[in-house]
């Protein structure tokens, strides 16, 4: 499923980006990227029961001039209402940020909150351009922002902009269960519009020769 949004995400996006000079990011958003032993214990309903798994993806836009990076993110069996699993709490969304610092790897522990979108701390401020949108079904939820370079925790988006472009920032959210983080995934530049094209045409034929064998 993760495959399939991506590679649809970034079928779309290419016709928007390929004439243009923004850096395009994508982040696939899982349990498993969470490093901590506390992090990665089983996910469990507030009875101890198993709950489903919580997965996401993200598409981030750094404009051409560096001083905006937009974001869509949309996260899947995290209740970001709470009231999407009236009869559990453990999955209930408390916070959600990007993190980065100059040693932040797929296997190191947590990096600081550098911008809060959800929660404490929350950064959106100039404007506050958040906006969530839950599932009308099931249960999860959209995530739209800005951003803007002045804003962040205790840093600023032009501050941060190396861990961007290093490969050193991922976004977070943390739940009940999961104080520290329940799903996270590292923000991944997309790479140039040649050969942005292969990738995305390379996608939908995987996706093409996968629905044929199916049928």
């Amino acid at each position: 499923m993760r495959i399939r949004q991506l590679a649809f995400a970034i079928c779309g996006l290419f016709a928007i980006t390929a004439a243009r000079a923004d850096i395009i990011f994508i982040a696939d958003i899982t349990h498993v990227a969470e490093v901590s032993p506390t992090n990665l214990a089983p996910l469990v309903t507030s009875t101890g029961a198993p709950r489903p798994l919580s997965f996401g993806t993200a598409i981030f836009d750094l404009n051409d001039a560096m001083t905006a990076l937009t974001m869509d993110a949309t996260i899947f069996n995290i209740d970001v209402t709470g009231t999407q699993t009236p009869d559990d709490t453990n999955d209930n969304l408390g916070n959600a940020h990007i993190h980065a610092n100059a040693t932040a790897t797929i296997t190191s522990a947590a990096a600081p909150v550098v911008w809060g979108f959800f929660g404490t701390p929350f950064n959106d401020t100039l404007p506050m351009d958040i906006v969530v949108t839950p599932f009308t079904t099931g249960v999860g939820g959209r995530f739209t922002s800005v951003w803007n370079a002045p804003e962040g925790n205790n840093t600023t988006l032009t501050a941060q902009l190396p861990n961007i472009l290093g490969g050193h920032a991922y976004i977070n959210f943390h739940t009940v269960q999961f104080g520290g983080g329940e799903i996270r995934g590292f923000l991944q530049a997309v790479p140039e519009p040649g050969t942005f094209a292969l990738l995305a045409m390379g996608l939908a034929s995987l996706l093409l020769g996968a629905r044929k064998k199916a049928e």
